[in-house]
């Protein structure tokens, strides 16, 4: 690797763990934007005149552009970009409030692609920002950004249920407020990334990363389709069983945020007993989970739905350290593999689930992602051991 230009040498900072929270936060408004949508999902079906057989479709979209995060992470190792992650987060919150302003199907669509592309922009140089200023093997600083993006997908459907109701779908815009005051910040805090022009490409190191990096691609994207697909349908699961927006909006908010125990309490234990093992062990406590919930009533949905949280999400950092760890000269393309590449491939799952939903009802597609995080499990096995932190 070669000298670092002035241009791309490292800017005195403030302390590593301000720039931690500060993209952690800003992870929170991205993936707020980004993924509120299930929590209005019955409101803008109707607003639009959108079947519920669609509603999969739908996510899709939303999900899709995140499949360019490998292209966007091997740029931004390639040229190390700065800035590169604010510029997302203004994309994800234009899009966020164009989503309030569609008054068709093609404009959702287009502000769905918007946020998804821009989702591809900010998170691959983001998780190789936090994994430089961890200054180890990152499983801290991995948990402290991805409880921001958790937090902020937990969050934002109930808030923006809140929205629709007091104010109308129109009324979206004012959650996209604070990242005018986020942006300007995140720029300035913001070094260059070191930048990667190695003799080796970055699709060659793919292919010498072989079947590890594979079985972490199938994994995570197995995982991803219970993680959207449960996002995507309980509220209509709900709103089925006669329930109201605002409860089933507050259903994935309990899932969501509660899995931040998750992010953190892998960061410790993967100390003492490593990744793989880790990884194992919360997907199958989450698989278990989703079944007791599917099957609870009363109090119990929420005790077990926020136990399937806990479980899974406390893989997320673990897998997205493996697919960096595999790429050492990529890290940010490897992030994006792991992470933003394999949600667009659960996503692809999820789409046609919509059509299920139309002639089954969601309790079938609740169950049809159930068996793809029985597929998952089985994956898990044959994950790479990695390193303990």
């Amino acid at each position: 690797m070669t000298a670092a230009s002035p241009e791309t040498a490292p800017r005195p900072a403030t302390h590593p763990m301000f720039g931690v929270v500060l993209l952690s936060w800003a992870h929170f408004l991205n993936d707020g934007a980004a993924n509120f949508l299930p929590g209005i999902l019955p409101a803008l079906l109707v607003a639009l005149g959108i079947p519920i057989g669609y509603a999969g479709a739908i996510i899709a979209i939303l999900v899709l552009g995140q499949g360019l995060q490998p292209f966007t992470g091997a740029l931004a190792d390639r040229w190390g970009w700065r800035g590169i992650s604010a510029m997302g987060l203004v994309g994800s919150s234009l899009g966020a409030a164009w989503v309030g302003w569609a008054h068709s199907p093609a404009s959702l669509i287009a502000a769905l692609a918007l946020i998804g592309v821009s989702n591809s922009v900010f998170h691959p140089p983001a998780l190789t920002t936090v994994r430089r200023l961890s200054g180890g093997s990152g499983e801290g600083a991995m948990a402290v950004f991805l409880v921001g993006g958790e937090a902020g997908r937990g969050a934002w459907p109930l808030l923006a249920s809140v929205v629709v109701v007091s104010m109308g779908l129109g009324g979206l815009w004012v959650l996209t407020l604070a990242a005018a005051v986020t942006v300007p910040l995140l720029w300035w805090q913001t070094q260059p990334l070191s930048r990667h022009p190695s003799t080796v490409s970055a699709w060659q190191g793919v292919r010498d990363a072989g079947r590890p990096l594979l079985m972490v691609i199938t994994y995570s994207s197995l995982r991803a389709v219970l993680l959207f697909g449960l996002a995507a349908f309980i509220p209509l699961w709900w709103e089925a069983r006669g329930g109201s927006l605002i409860t089933g909006a507050a259903l994935i908010t309990a899932f969501l945020l509660v899995g931040i125990a998750g992010n953190l309490g892998s960061a410790v234990l993967a100390r003492h007993f490593g990744r793989r093992r880790l990884v194992i062990a919360g997907t199958l406590a989450g698989v278990g989970l989703e079944a007791a919930f599917m099957l609870s009533s009363g109090a119990w949905l929420w005790i077990t739905l926020s136990g399937v949280g806990i479980a899974l999400f406390g893989t997320l950092p673990l897998t997205v350290l493996m697919g960096q760890d595999l790429l050492p000269r990529h890290p940010s393309l490897g992030g994006g593999l792991a992470l933003g590449f394999c949600n667009a491939l659960g996503a692809l799952i999820v789409a046609p689930l919509g059509a299920l939903a139309a002639v089954w009802g969601p309790v079938a597609v609740l169950w049809a992602v159930e068996a793809c995080g029985v597929a998952a499990l089985a994956f898990a096995f044959f994950l790479p051991v990695g390193a303990r932190g």
